[in-house]
């Protein structure tokens, strides 16, 4: 199965729904498989007492608030219906991150997803994971900033509402119940994708900690991908490399417009190098079977060497070791593995120098 490369326009259309369609084209032009975008109602998710993150306090000031920041950036239902439109159109998948139940609901009712991201920020919001997996959604959860234990906790949320009727009484225990059994595990390898992901802007090389996506793939049993929003594409390169199913990476149209995340985003042209590199390594990971391929095949008798008379053999002279040596002879030849063999042997017929030698049949 190929790695699945979700295109994170996010909030990079400052509210501007021709500016996010443009975002769509970028997307699909790059070749990415999915653009994500972001689904929220700022009042219903935010106090006016919440302060931004310090990489949005750089990008856009601290005088104001989260709420009013977000408030500029949010999208009404047309735009969705518009933005699912031009995915159709373009032959890119539309996918949104819905932070409140209305997002919710309009994602899965209203625009007909089957899948839906779950942020890292909402991993412990057990009421809305709750709900996403009562639309019987697929989700992709991401974890940044969560230890296992709080990954385990949303999963048996997950687990609950998948499995269990509506009236079923929700709890931690309920939770951690249906999450040990056989019932729960099943429904979370049909409809859960696990993003391990680092959850700061950008993050810090020495803290992404890809070796955590082997620990969620052993802990659970699920897809594991990398939510990467480090600088560049090397990391999120070498997560493909090391196993991850799915990448998801932050791109703009230009680094330079106000907002939040533009300035560690992907550019168009960094997107699309993304898309080649991650397609190369796949194409590289192979099989895991040590065994030459057709190109190798072709070449082997190029650049392996064959047994040959190192100086004129008389037929019927018992060869001696100055008599052999080792040389490329652009064919298949008599292997020096098997000099030893062939030292002692009686030839049998004239060889002149560089000649490639056989053995007479056992």
């Amino acid at each position: 199965m190929s790695v699945l490369v979700i295109a994170e326009a996010g909030v990079n259309h400052n509210g501007d729904l021709d500016r996010a369609l443009e975002l769509v084209d970028a997307a699909a032009d790059a070749g990415a498989d999915v653009v994500k975008f972001q689904t929220f109602k700022a009042g219903a998710i935010v106090t006016d007492a919440a302060g931004k993150a310090e990489y949005q306090q750089r990008a856009t000031g601290a005088k104001e608030s989260q709420r009013d920041m977000l408030a500029r950036l949010e999208l009404d239902e047309a735009a969705h219906h518009a933005l699912l439109e031009g995915c159709r159109r373009r032959g890119i998948r539309f996918l949104s991150t819905p932070f409140d139940f209305p997002s919710l609901r309009l994602l899965t009712e209203g625009l007909g997803l089957d899948t839906i991201k779950i942020p890292s920020g909402e991993i412990t919001n057990a009421p809305l994971i709750l709900a996403a997996a009562r639309t019987r959604a697929r989700i992709i959860l991401s974890t940044g900033a969560s230890t296992l234990d709080e990954v385990e906790q949303a999963l048996g949320v997950l687990a609950f509402g998948y499995t269990q009727p509506p009236d079923a009484m929700p709890g931690i225990e309920a939770f951690r119940a249906v999450h040990a059994g056989e019932a729960g595990r099943a429904a979370l390898s049909a409809h859960v994708r696990l993003m391990h992901c680092t959850s700061e802007y950008p993050a810090p090389y020495a803290e992404v900690n890809l070796r955590a996506m082997d620990t969620l793939r052993r802990a659970f049993g699920l897809p594991v991908g990398l939510s990467d929003h480090t600088e560049g594409i090397a990391v999120a390169i070498a997560a493909v490399a090391m196993g991850a199913d799915s990448i998801e990476k932050h791109f703009t149209l230009d680094k330079s417009l106000p907002g939040p995340d533009h300035r560690m985003s992907l550019d168009p042209a960094e997107l699309a190098a993304l898309v080649a590199g991650i397609r190369q390594v796949e194409a590289a990971l192979g099989d895991g079977r040590k065994q030459p391929g057709p190109a190798e095949l072709r070449n082997r008798p190029v650049i392996r060497k064959a047994l040959v008379a190192a100086r004129p053999i008389a037929r019927g002279a018992v060869i001696g070791p100055d008599d052999v040596t080792a040389k490329r002879i652009s064919a298949e030849g008599m292997s020096p593995m098997l000099w030893w063999s062939l030292v002692g042997s009686v030839a049998r017929r004239d060889f002149t120098p560089d000649q490639p030698l056989e053995m007479e049949p056992s």
